[in-house]
Parts: C-alpha cells; structure tokens; sequence
C-alpha cells in the first residue's frame, strides 16, 4: 500500500489564489486521501499580497488547519520546478505522517525554514537534526511570509516536527577543489596576500585548469572556503564557510574576497563546476538512501537558488537525478539563499549546496 503523501504544482501568467486549491486537490487525488491531516505549501514570490488568501484556501480545500510553509525564491516538487512564473507547490499528508509544530525533542527530525531576519540561531546547536533553508532573495535581503497552523507568522520562522518517521540527510556541494587547504600567511582586509608561502594570485593561476588560464578569469565561479575546526577532513566534512574570489590583483598577486581573513586561517580555492554537482548530488542520494536502509516514503530538497536551472543551463539535474534514483518518489522544496542540514553534533547553515533529507514511514 502507498503511503498517503502526494504533491501537487500549480501555476499560470498570474498569482491567482485559486492555484492554491488546485495544487492541494492534485496532492489529494495522488495520495488517494480527501482529507489531510497536515500540508505544506510553497508559494513564489509574486504571491507576497496574497498569501494568506492564499493559505486559508489550502487549509479550506485540504480540510486541514495544519497548513504550513513559506515564499520562496521558487519552488519544487516530484513534477516540476517554478521559478519565472507565479505558482504554489503543495505536499499532503495523510493520517500517521503528518508534520506537526515542534513541540519537544521527541521527534527525530525537524523542517525549519525563516527569512534572514527570523532565523533562529539555536537550531545550529540542536543535537536533532534540522532540514530546510533560509526563504530570500539572492542578495538576501526579501523578508518572504511565512504561515504555520494555517496563520501568517509575524517572525517569519517556521520549525516543524517531521513525526513517525526514520530520517537520512546528506548534503550536495557544487564546487571542485583546486587546492587542499593552506594557512593565510599574510592578508589585508579584504585581501590574501599570500598562501602557503605562495602568493595568493599566483597559487591560484597554477590550480586553474589549463583552459581558463588564457581567458579573462571566471570570478563568478570562483570560491574560496575557510575552514574551522581542524583542517584535516574539514572539506568532506563541511566544516568550511564559503567566499567569492571578486578581483584579482597582478600588481600585488593578491586576491579579493567577500569576506576578511586573517593570517593562520586555513583557506583552500574551489571552483563551482557542474559536473562535481551533479555527482555530490549523486553521492548524497545514494547516502541519505543507504543511512535509510529502505525505500524513502517522501523526500524534502532545498537547493541554493544559485544552484537551480540557471547553473545547470535551464534545467534542475538536482530534481532529474533525485527523480532517477528514487522514482516515484513524492518530494517537495524551494529554492534558498542558505541551505539547513546536520552536521556532526548539531546543524549548518550551508552555501551553494542543496539539503537533502529522505524520509520512510515508521509502521504502527
């Protein structure tokens, strides 16, 4: 028997609140349920003056108060992607799988989801772990809405219980190394001066593949992480915080980044590059999949909205290969600008990556 979880897309030329209904009904008639005991709705951002029309025709439609969800960037389900036309994402679920408000720590899993403003800080040191991203803009900025029980939320911070459930998570990164991580020898502001004994400039012209050498340098690829915690194992652990290389400077070999170092951090170079992404998302399926042990029920994706269509040249291989691996599979998510999921003890906030987590219904 099915497990009675479905999703449902809608969308058109306009933001009408109608494609909530629409969505919901798909998500019901998939999941063979008339009723829902708890949904989620994902709306894009030209639903900002309607969206609380918008929820109360989902809870009316899914005869269900349990309504939650945000605005995002864009949107996503097991069908399709929404990201240049208004529309509403919807996953219904029936009795024994519903997602409910957090309440305690008896749940083994949580979906949270904020605006930059209302991000809450102490989910990164929850032992729990925590799946979903932060809903803005790609300059981070938008103040999306929110709603839970069916109700725009003045915080804009949502944080919900996923309940019955066995839970994996994996996270998908979508760049290439081009050097292991060296200590800062010396820096200035928002300068690296120089790496490793190497001027910073110059170790980056030696990593860079042969092809880009003779061209004017791909800056909107190019990436540099500092790490924390030890650097050994800090990459394939997560342990880093992401930068973009935004000028190169010939006269003083140096480079420019987003954000000031210091001399003794550890900063390794990294490009963003497709096909790494497509096997990182390869790789974290198959991950989350073997922690499961069975056949994922549903799943829950949050891609980085710089890591959707756009960098894949029009189409998400995020959504086709999770399509490939697990088909069949109901999911449902948004495009973020900072993606949530575990890591070691607690929880991160990473950074061009999508979080993934695969869920299997526990039997009663």
């Amino acid at each position: 028997m099915n497990a009675p979880i479905a999703t449902g897309l809608s969308y058109g030329t306009h933001p009408i609140v109608e494609h909530a209904a629409r969505a919901v009904k798909i998500a019901l008639e998939k999941a063979n349920i008339s009723q829902a005991e708890s949904v989620l709705v994902f709306m894009t951002p030209e639903y900002a003056e309607e969206a609380e029309a918008a929820v109360h025709l989902a809870a009316r439609t899914a005869s269900c108060l349990q309504v939650s969800g945000c605005i995002g960037y864009g949107i996503l389900t097991d069908h399709d992607w929404i990201l240049d036309s208004p529309g509403i994402a919807a996953m219904v679920f029936g009795e024994g799988t519903a997602i409910s408000p957090r309440t305690s720590d008896a749940a083994n899993a949580f979906l949270s989801f904020a605006s930059p403003n209302g991000f809450n800080p102490n989910w990164l040191h929850d032992t729990v772990p925590h799946i979903g991203a932060i809903a803005s803009d790609p300059l981070g900025q938008e103040n999306y809405k929110h709603w839970q029980g069916a109700r725009i939320k003045p915080d804009n911070c949502v944080e919900l219980a996923i309940n019955n459930v066995e839970a994996a998570f994996a996270i998908a990164q979508s760049f290439k190394t081009l050097t292991t991580p060296r200590v800062i020898d010396a820096a200035d502001g928002l300068d690296v001066i120089s790496i490793g004994d190497t001027p910073a400039l110059d170790l980056l012209l030696d990593a860079l593949p042969a092809s880009m050498k003779t061209k004017e340098l791909p800056l909107h690829l190019l990436l540099g992480g500092v790490t924390f915690g030890l650097a050994e194992n800090a990459i394939s652990e997560g342990r880093f915080h992401l930068d973009h290389i935004i000028s190169t400077n010939p006269e003083s070999h140096s480079i420019t980044l987003t954000s000031e170092l210091q001399p003794g951090e550890h900063l390794f170079l990294a490009i963003r590059d497709t096909n790494a992404a497509e096997q990182g998302m390869k790789k974290a399926i198959e991950s989350a999949t073997n922690k499961l042990g069975d056949k994922p029920d549903f799943g829950l994706m949050f891609p980085c909205l710089a890591r959707g269509p756009s960098f894949y040249g029009g189409h998400d291989r995020d959504i086709e290969i999770l399509k490939e691996l697990h088909p069949g599979m109901p999911f449902i998510g948004f495009y973020g600008n900072g993606e949530i999921g575990p890591l070691k003890d607690g929880n991160y906030t990473y950074q061009y990556s999508t979080s993934l987590g695969l869920f299997k219904i526990k039997n009663n």
